[in-house]
């Protein structure tokens, strides 16, 4: 009886070895010693641009049928994939967003990797915005350290997401159910070689520039909701136009407007960049209409930086689109209602870049400001998912996360980027201490970011070097009954959220970012 007492303590002390171990190698830090912490400054001098685009779709992945049209892969209920390399498994791109087991069963229109880099006196700029969901800071720094090798003149590479939810996970918790991962290793290092690609190739494109900022504040909220209280989007359009100094052609366009591209929604199933898609055609090739071109293009390549999307800021079922030149209306989620959406997009972009009062810039000063933060990752099921390897993030300390925020600013025009899903009432102002929240506080996230970001232009973009989930005020915080503004249930952005402690910590770090923008005027 001794002996077998022995033997199962001994079994389980070894088990319990083993446990650690494996916990040791799943949370241990990709990137030993990593820190961004940069101060720099360039005065007023030749502004160079440059712009490419590079196609990371997917390819040669299995498809199949969906049976009873549900958008998930079930066996059970007669779903079949076609076995192209007869290895007796499903060799499928998963789709991110929504729910789990939705994979792609085509391909609806590609999925870019768009870069801009900018050069001022002697400071280099990289900014790629990439068709994903999300891409999390270890693979965004895996990325950086390629680009550093083949480009080591770029100061700071920025890589943003536009966070469309009909593209493939790369983040993992997307997979064929909750407890398997979705990415797939191969595709990841396609997005990171496309990146590092599109960087090199607007790189070396660079050439003498002008540049126009221009704002349209209201024309674009009814094609964005909000579908948690207190109602605050993040609906003005902010762009920069960058046009050659001596052909006066457009090299590129930066559109920078708040709204998840799920116009698509969850019943998809082809691989899309969902309203972004149309929208930057539009943008660079012009609209048609039948056989008529109705809107000539700029030309150049269009990018779409994304927003401040939290609680959460949608074009949702119930929200029609009507096209802007034909005046029919779109309600059920379809490839039509984001061509309509993408047409609207397009039609005010292009009439808010026609007005001829704009200034061009020719010579302008550039400035950078970005820090590496930690995160707590409160969230147990973000633990228990990254314990088991569905959730691929290296902890710089016990449940600590590495992050990053930044600004940086070129001539008049401020640039913010955040790890995640902001909320636009910290950005804008207008965050509620509602009954029921599980913290009676008052709003913590004063002054807003905005009132914040000095310059006459401000730009902000969500899921820039990392991806964190929703970054929801703490006065707001709900996930305990009795739920706020009368849910019967807790609302979805706290699901998804490293923790209470996020959003004021990042508005800290941003507020110190600005704070510390070399030679700005505050």
């Amino acid at each position: 009886m001794k002996k077998a007492f022995w033997i199962i303590l001994g079994c389980l002390f070894l088990l319990m070895v083993g446990m650690g171990t494996y916990a040791l190698f799943q949370f241990r830090d990709r990137h030993p010693n990593y820190q961004i912490d940069l101060k720099l400054y360039a005065g007023p001098g030749t502004l160079e641009g440059g712009f490419a685009k590079v196609d990371i779709t997917p390819s040669n992945f299995e498809t199949w049928e969906d049976v009873n049209g549900n958008s998930k892969f079930d066996p059970e209920s007669g779903d079949r994939y076609i076995d192209k390399n007869g290895n007796g498994k499903f060799d499928a791109i998963w789709l991110a967003g929504f729910h789990n087991a939705r994979p792609a069963q085509s391909v609806r229109d590609k999925l870019w990797a768009r870069a801009m880099v900018l050069k001022s006196g002697d400071i280099t700029l990289a900014l790629c915005v990439i068709d994903m969901i999300g891409f999390g800071n270890d693979e965004v720094i895996t990325t950086r350290k390629m680009i550093a090798e083949a480009l080591p003149d770029i100061d700071y590479v920025i890589i943003a997401s536009t966070h469309v939810h009909s593209s493939p996970d790369v983040m993992g918790i997307w997979g064929p159910s909750q407890y398997a991962s979705g990415i797939n290793s191969a595709y990841v290092a396609q997005v990171q070689t496309g990146i590092k690609d599109a960087v090199a190739q607007a790189y070396v494109a660079k050439k003498k520039a002008l540049v126009k900022f221009a704002v349209e504040p209201g024309r674009l909220k009814n094609l964005v909701g909000d579908t948690r209280m207190p109602v605050v989007t993040d609906a003005g359009l902010k762009l920069m136009q960058v046009i050659d100094a001596e052909t006066n052609k457009t090299l590129g366009t930066l559109m920078n407007w708040g709204n998840h591209p799920e116009t698509l929604w969850s019943e998809n199933i082809q691989l899309s960049s969902d309203f972004a898609d149309p929208w930057r055609n539009y943008v660079e090739n012009g609209i048609p209409v039948s056989d008529s071109l109705v809107a000539p293009g700029i030309g150049g390549v269009a990018i779409f930086l994304n927003g401040a999307i939290g609680g959460l800021m949608t074009t949702h079922p119930d929200m029609s689109v009507t096209d802007p030149y034909t005046g029919k209306t779109y309600a059920k989620p379809s490839p039509e209602k984001i061509q309509a959406q993408g047409k609207a997009l397009a039609k005010i972009t292009l009439e808010t870049l026609r007005d001829t009062s704009a200034t061009l810039h020719a010579s302008l000063d550039m400035g950078i400001s970005a820090k590496s933060i930690e995160l707590a990752m409160d969230n147990d099921l973000f633990h228990l998912a990254a314990f088991l390897g569905i959730f691929d993030r290296g902890f710089v300390r016990w449940k600590k996360i590495r992050s990053e925020v930044s600004a940086w600013f070129l001539g008049p025009a401020t640039f913010v980027h955040v790890p995640g899903e902001l909320y636009p009432e910290i950005l804008h102002g207008g965050i509620g201490s509602p009954d029921g929240a599980d913290f009676q506080v008052s709003p913590i996230e004063v002054p807003s970011i905005g009132s914040r970001i000095p310059g006459q232009y401000a730009f902000f973009s969500g899921m820039s070097n990392d991806m964190i989930g929703y970054i929801v005020p703490k006065s707001q915080w709900d996930v305990k009954p009795p739920f706020t503004y009368g849910y019967s249930k807790r609302p979805y952005g706290e699901i998804n959220s490293l923790g209470p402690e996020t959003a004021p910590n990042i508005h800290q770090a941003v507020l110190r970012v600005l704070d510390n923008l070399p030679h700005r005027v505050k």
